[in-house]
């Protein structure tokens, strides 16, 4: 069949974005072509990592979308305050956007719904259809019967303040404030002297975090520091899922022989949600390829996808202790053990690379929760939320 595209990426955000990037990079000669429903590429959203998510040929083409860099990191619990070691990165959907674009011209096409796609075609909402040799769905995360997640949901405002806030270094985790019902912390990335990404986040069992409390909830820990916000720059809000268990099988299975990328295929670390390491880690590999056939991607991702999955089993049972043991205003313990381990074992559990060492460290001593209920939780394959 002849067509005019090699490849339909359908959805612009972070997985596609990277894999449309890195076969414009790899192979130029490819028709590759990038549907965004919204008006731009990577839609509004911060995206950051630690430097040993990725390797230094991944850091390197990576770095033109890397807005800010910091080298080490705060984090804050109540019986715990703590700097630590490793670099932070934060890539802004801004640029993104203007990377991105500027990289595929006229092979992306914003505002562009779709009401249909197969394997090999993309339906839009205004009756054309276009075909490719191969559609990967990059659309984001669908909620699936064949995984059981817990979320962690978050609002985050980008303001600038009045005055200089005198953050030098990120602050991943203040689990200081009030729990508010399960585990609670604010994130705060400084992004100048005078601007701050303050995100209220929260993991819960459902998507139930209501946007005003969030912004009460700013507002009053901004107060709190002392900062005094001046103008709203920007609000993203979003829910990440956090794996506690599931039949990864049938959850690919029930694709269909459609290729899948991001949070539409399950990649994301079990624990925090994150996705970039993935996506990058994915778009390298499919930037490689010399077929492009709905078969070959299928193949490709999916085998990706199922080393990962078997790759987190220890963390998706850290999952149910941190979701279904113990009290759920007392979850902020179990990571406040976790950040009083030292500095390369944390970097290895975000890079998703926990030694065996490593593991019987984090299982180890007195647990952070009820000895049975953390037993229950550890030993539960099916929980319910």
């Amino acid at each position: 069949m002849n067509t005019r595209w090699d490849l339909i990426l359908v959805g612009a955000g972070l997985a596609n974005g990277l894999i449309a990037w890195r076969l414009k990079q790899r192979q130029p000669a490819l028709n590759v072509l990038l549907l965004e429903a919204g008006p731009t590429p990577g839609g509004n959203h911060t995206w950051s990592y630690h430097h040993g998510d990725l390797s230094p040929a991944q850091h390197a083409w990576l770095a033109p979308l890397v807005v800010h860099r910091w080298d080490d990191y705060d984090v804050f619990f109540p019986a715990l305050t703590r700097t630590v070691a490793g670099s932070y990165y934060s890539v802004t959907s801004e640029r993104f956007a203007d990377i991105i674009s500027q990289a595929l011209g006229e092979q992306l096409l914003t505002h562009t719904m779709i009401t249909q796609l197969t394997p090999t075609s993309v339906t839009l909402k205004d009756g054309r259809t276009l075909e490719a040799r191969a559609v990967i769905d990059g659309q984001g995360y669908r909620p699936s019967p064949y995984l059981t997640v817990g979320l962690q949901a978050f609002l985050g405002q980008q303001w600038q303040l009045e005055r200089p806030h005198g953050l030098t270094r990120p602050r991943l985790m203040d689990a200081t404030v009030d729990q508010q019902g399960g585990y609670r912390f604010v994130y705060t990335l400084p992004l100048s002297a005078t601007e701050l990404l303050i995100e209220d986040t929260h993991y819960i069992d459902q998507a139930t975090l209501k946007a005003q409390q969030a912004r009460d909830n700013i507002r009053l820990y901004a107060s709190a520091q002392g900062w005094q916000l001046e103008t709203l720059q920007r609000e993203e809000q979003g829910n990440l899922p956090i794996t506690l268990t599931g039949n990864h099988q049938a959850f690919w299975q029930a694709a269909q022989g459609q290729p899948c990328s991001g949070l539409r295929g399950g990649l994301f670390h079990p624990t925090t949600g994150y996705s970039l390491p993935q996506a990058v880690a994915l778009a390298d590999l499919i930037a490689t390829q010399a077929s492009f056939t709905p078969e070959s991607l299928y193949r490709l991702v999916h085998r990706f996808a199922s080393q990962r999955w078997r790759e987190q089993r220890f963390f998706r049972m850290l999952n149910r202790m941190l979701f279904l043991a113990g009290p759920a205003d007392k979850r902020w313990q179990v990571m406040q053990r976790f950040y009083g381990l030292n500095d390369g074992l944390i970097a290895r559990f975000y890079a998703g690379k926990l030694t065996l060492a490593d593991q019987a460290r984090l299982l180890t001593g007195k647990p952070p929760v009820p000895v049975r209920e953390a037993l229950q939780a550890v030993l539960k394959q099916t929980p319910r939320l």
